[in-house]
């Protein structure tokens, strides 16, 4: 592989890692803060309905659009990140998400436009699903194509971190909101308040993502004309069997973190009867395990491969899912916060080596579109619907059901990753 000719146009260790770290922070900042809006705010303000539980799953459907959004942006912003580079995609991709997110806090609510408050919702919610279909690929890749040999996968976990900070800086924004307002000040404007201050964040990820230049897997592609015409059509006749298998190999991923952070959330506050503020401190202390263990895995994962790291933690939350009753049905706060930091930790496990995986599964020429792909079709399978499945579950069968509707997936992603088998030579 050829480096860049020029060696003031190659990117240093801390603009790599910085810059890789930075965008998704404050891409999943946008994305969490909608999802603790989904469960706290936008059921009263936008789905007035004739029940609670009735406005909670509207609002948690359109939730799900941004997963339906997410492989049309990688699509997208695939094509052209394979086509012209990863720089200028992932630039655009930050300011796709950071528009529809500050123009959410803009937004009126039902009882000022009636139904054109959850269309415009709606809307601009899928906006921030196109925008995050691009991005993660791309961060993942400006790592990942820029670490030295045996350390991909500790480069590649670096993107990875941003899920737990973001997720840090979306709830304890929600908890300070909490602190400081009453509760009529926090319907009346508070929950605005995150939405639109995310734009301080877009601007300084703006600036740091201009100073990146292309790594140097892609510009070796430029050089030797490896370029495929439409990446799209390339990956399914000729890499069908890792976009499905990959797909299928990071859905439990998806499905533990959202019964950890939207499911519990909502349950929680609705049928155990713990304060938004109270289970808010929790799911903030557990988060911290989530950053913990996303490096360990990433040493592990760079050790001992990561297709093994994966299959031993795939199996963890398949036994894991059989404590769902046991921890989080007790209603005991003691336990419930085990139930939480296991949860989270088991998530960071599997989270952190996951996209160097996918990344490589797939080679340069169509590298950004297919582990953008089979990411973001893992969240449809993984995340779209899991709080609505696992909220109709726990209502008509129990809590123990919820934790068998995760060892599942856990089980089908145990066996996908049996099934696949990383190419060697497209590294």
């Amino acid at each position: 592989m050829k480096e860049n000719s020029n060696p003031d146009k190659v990117n240093s260790l801390k603009h790599v890692l910085f810059g890789s770290l930075i965008g998704t922070t404050i891409e999943f900042f946008d994305f969490y803060i909608y999802a603790n809006a989904a469960v706290l705010v936008f059921p009263q303000l936008f789905f007035p309905g004739s029940s609670p539980t009735i406005s909670t799953i509207e609002s948690l459907a359109t939730f799900s659009i941004a997963f339906f959004a997410r492989p049309i942006g990688s699509a997208v912003f695939g094509h052209y990140g394979d086509k012209i580079g990863r720089k200028t995609t992932l630039v655009v991709a930050l300011l796709t998400m950071g528009i529809s997110t500050v123009v959410i806090g803009f937004l009126p609510t039902y009882a000022s436009i009636g139904i054109a408050a959850p269309l415009l919702l709606m809307l601009f919610r899928f906006g921030q699903g196109l925008g995050l279909g691009g991005e993660w690929g791309g961060a993942v890749l400006l790592a990942i194509e820029n670490a030295p040999p045996g350390k991909r996968a500790w480069y590649g976990m670096f993107p990875q971190l941003g899920a737990p900070i973001g997720l840090l800086l979306s709830g304890g924004t929600f908890l300070l909101l909490s602190d400081t307002l009453t509760n009529e000040q926090f319907f009346d404007y508070g929950w605005r308040i995150p939405f639109i201050s995310s734009a301080i964040l877009v601007v300084i990820g703006f600036y740091i993502r201009l100073k990146i230049t292309e790594t140097p897997s892609f510009l070796a592609t430029l050089e030797t004309k490896k370029q495929v015409k439409i990446p799209m059509i390339t990956l399914l006749n000729s890499y069908k069997r890792e976009l499905v298998f990959g797909t299928l190999a990071a859905v439990t991923t998806f499905v533990t973190f959202y019964l950890m952070t939207v499911f519990s959330l909502s349950w929680a506050t609705t049928d155990l009867g713990f304060t938004r503020r109270d289970f808010l401190i929790m799911q903030l202390f557990s988060v911290v395990f989530f950053g913990i263990s996303i490096p360990i895995s990433a040493v592990f994962a760079d050790k001992f491969g990561r297709r093994l790291v994966l299959i031993i933690i795939s199996i963890a939350i398949a036994i894991f899912g059989l404590f769902f009753s046991s921890l989080l049905g007790s209603g005991n706060t003691t336990l419930i916060t085990l139930f939480l930091c296991l949860g989270m930790a088991l998530m960071g496990m599997t989270y952190g080596p996951l996209g160097t995986f996918l990344s490589e599964l797939f080679p340069t020429e169509v590298r950004y579109s297919g582990a953008s792909l089979t990411f973001n079709f893992a969240g449809i399978f993984g995340a779209a619907f899991a709080p609505i499945i696992a909220i109709w579950i726990a209502k008509n069968f129990g809590i123990t059901y919820v934790g068998y509707y995760l060892s599942a997936a856990a089980v089908m992603t145990f066996f996908s990753l049996l099934l696949i088998r990383k190419k060697d030579h497209l590294f």
